[in-house]
């Protein structure tokens, strides 16, 4: 971007001060040149047509942030020389903290700090994801900013805030930052079992071996996948307050103990699955957009609380409020630093249904849920995707639009192949609710060996479908899929204690389904691709292979889940 204002027809905002002019290297010149030979003078061509300009758009915001740490790995692979150029500390100019203060507008420009260098960020304003909200980093330090999100520690998203560099901050003034300390939001986040695979440090986020996974039905809360999107807020229980509103009645409150003895407790065994899970088969094929989780961002729990429907009905809603309403929105409590919190909505219909079981869940697994979980209470919308479970729940309004937040309206969505970061259109497309059909093979482990002397190999998993719609078959395949055969479906250890759970109501099959097949191992084979694909009521099939559903957010990935296995020969064998 630092090229890019020796454009001034790509420069939206007024000019750059002469002092950093000045330090435009010759090579910049003359790339810069190349820039503004290859452009339209029109500025809404510099709006919506250059492809960089979705490299820049997330550098100071959490979602963004991944955003443009992999699209600046994946298609701007120019931090060379000139970069180099511009972060040459002897080369640049050095101003007061007074000076830098002076610039938080976009009339005065947009200038930050951080780690002691000085940073004019007005072009990228505008670009900005969170809007208007960067400005409150204007003309101090990002630091306490960043801290939210950890991903901007990440080498390419510091190389792109390189661009943006144009001098330094006096020796003075670098010594009075370092002496303020500043609060790390997620300082107060809970422990957690060190078995976790973390995918991200801040906000946490992490997934179980696997293994573990297939083990029992029901996941151990310790195990049960972290998914959060902001620091975990610590709500005091005897001070909690839940927020009903948009209801005929009037605004409803309620305590956690209104919750607990006003309402009917009613169980809820329920799979929650990551609109991201298995995101890393899709990096594979084409780099997306997001936490690379494999192939456990999905556990199972049973849930206890009141019911969502049991509330809104204590709030006031009637029948004829489905004449105008649609949409029943949630907030969190957990909020980052401009006080925005995590949002998301349901359909109506799914929210006030009797056989639809949403909950306001306060207890998982038959104890009070842990903080990272939702304490003190949370949604549980069985057969939705985990984003729409919002946790640590603030507010509930009955309402005819869906939620306006960004994990609403510009995430979680789904797009075609063809689909990229230029083209894309948010509002084109809706948002996730119900989940495709899934399975995937938790043992052996991809790579794994087995010992030709074992003759037979147990390959177990599980399977799920949103919706409600039940899996009743999983198809396994030792051979990439040439032959099948059906594995047995199960409950894990639970089942081994109390016989086979029964069959769920229709259109009420909540939870996951394990399954395990035990077959002889080819006996001319050395290596085996084990495949594994589910059916459900509704005869949904998985798809055979990632390319037709891969995406630019690298959601809904439910293709054959495929792992590769060794058959090592015995010892005695190999000598002879």
């Amino acid at each position: 971007m630092l090229l890019l204002r020796r454009c001034p027809s790509l420069t939206r905002f007024a000019p750059l001060n002469s002092q950093s002019r000045r330090q435009a290297s010759p090579v910049a010149a003359s790339c810069a040149a190349r820039l503004c030979s290859s452009y339209s003078e029109d500025k809404r061509s510099y709006q919506h047509g250059p492809r960089w300009k979705h490299v820049l758009a997330g550098v100071l915001a959490g979602t963004g942030a991944v955003l443009a740490y992999n699209l600046h790995q994946h298609k701007a692979e120019r931090v060379d020389s000139t970069v180099q150029t511009v972060e040459t500390s002897a080369s640049l100019p050095f101003f007061s903290q007074e000076e830098v203060t002076k610039h938080r507008s976009l009339e005065h420009g947009v200038w930050v700090t951080y780690k002691g260098g000085v940073y004019d960020i007005t072009e990228f304003v505008a670009m900005h994801p969170g809007g208007e909200k960067i400005l409150l980093a204007a003309g101090g330090a990002l630091e306490p900013f960043w801290s939210l999100y950890a991903v901007h520690s990440q080498e390419h998203v510091l190389e792109i805030l390189s661009e943006y560099k144009i001098g330094n901050l006096n020796v003075d003034d670098v010594k009075k930052q370092q002496s303020v300390v500043s609060s790390d939001p997620y300082s107060s986040d809970p422990e957690r079992h060190p078995v976790l695979h973390v995918n991200s440090l801040k906000p946490f986020n992490a997934e179980p071996p696997p293994e573990i996974l297939s083990d029992s039905f029901i996941t151990p809360s310790p195990f049960f996948f972290k998914r959060n999107h902001l620091p975990v807020p610590q709500v005091d229980p005897a001070s909690y307050r839940l927020q009903v509103e948009g209801l005929p009645g009037g605004a409803l409150t309620l305590s956690l103990q209104d919750l607990k003895t006003r309402f009917p407790k009613h169980t809820v065994t329920a799979t929650l699955q990551c609109a991201g899970n298995r995101r890393s088969e899709m990096n594979k094929v084409k780099q997306v957009k997001g936490l690379n989780w494999g192939i456990a961002a999905i556990s199972n729990a049973t849930w206890s609380g009141a019911r969502l429907r049991d509330v809104l009905q204590a709030a006031g809603y009637r029948a004829d409020v489905a004449q105008w309403a649609r949409h029943v929105q949630f907030e969190g409590l957990d909020k980052d630093v401009t006080g925005t919190t995590y949002g998301a909505s349901i359909p109506l219909n799914k929210a006030v249904s009797e056989d639809g079981d949403v909950l306001l869940a306060y207890e998982m697994n038959g104890e009070d849920l842990p903080a990272d979980h939702g304490f003190p209470v949370r949604v549980v919308v069985p057969g939705t995707v985990g984003a729409r479970n919002v946790k640590w729940l603030g507010r509930i309004m009955v309402s005819a639009e869906e939620s306006g937040s960004h994990w609403q309206q510009n995430d979680y969505k789904g797009f075609s192949p063809g689909t990229d970061w230029d083209t894309v259109d948010f509002k084109s497309a809706p948002a996730i609710q119900e989940l495709p059909v899934q399975s995937a093979i938790t043992a052996p482990a991809d790579g794994a060996a087995v010992d030709r002397s074992a003759e037979t190999l147990t390959v177990k998993g599980y399977a799920w479908s949103g919706g409600g719609r039940e899996v009743v078959r999983v198809d396994v395949s030792l051979d990439g899929g040439k032959t099948w055969q059906a594995a047995r479906l199960r409950g894990g250890e639970e089942e081994q204690q109390h016989g086979p759970r029964p069959a769920p109501p229709p259109g009420r099959a909540w939870a996951w389904k394990l399954w395990e097949l035990e077959a002889p191992l080819p006996p001319d084979a050395q290596r085996m691709e084990i495949v594994c694909k589910a059916v459900d009521n509704s005869y949904n099939m998985q798809p055979d292979s990632v390319p037709p559903i891969w995406n630019l957010r690298g959601v809904l990935s439910n293709a054959w889940h495929r792992v590769q296995v060794e058959i090592r020969e015995d010892e005695e064998e190999e000598e002879a």
